[in-house]
């Protein structure tokens, strides 16, 4: 099993790749310069901290990034 940091930056590159959303245009829409953003997605950097990852894992639940709702 994939741990939730890697899970994430999955979903997150899908999501970009299904809005055509490059590194640079994410860079540009969130004011990240480019080259964090890249580390961002391959995980050398933003990592959810390891003790969150074992209180989600004690209360069996897990962080999921999905699709906002539009209301």
């Amino acid at each position: 099993m994939k741990g939730m940091n890697e899970q994430v930056r999955q979903i997150v590159r899908s999501r970009m790749k299904e809005q055509s959303v490059t590194h640079e245009k994410l860079a540009d829409l969130t004011g990240i310069q480019r080259p964090n953003v890249t580390r961002l997605l391959t995980g050398q950097s933003g990592a959810i901290p390891e003790n969150w990852q074992k209180v989600l894992d004690v209360l069996g639940l897990e962080l999921v990034a999905q699709p906002k709702r539009e209301d």
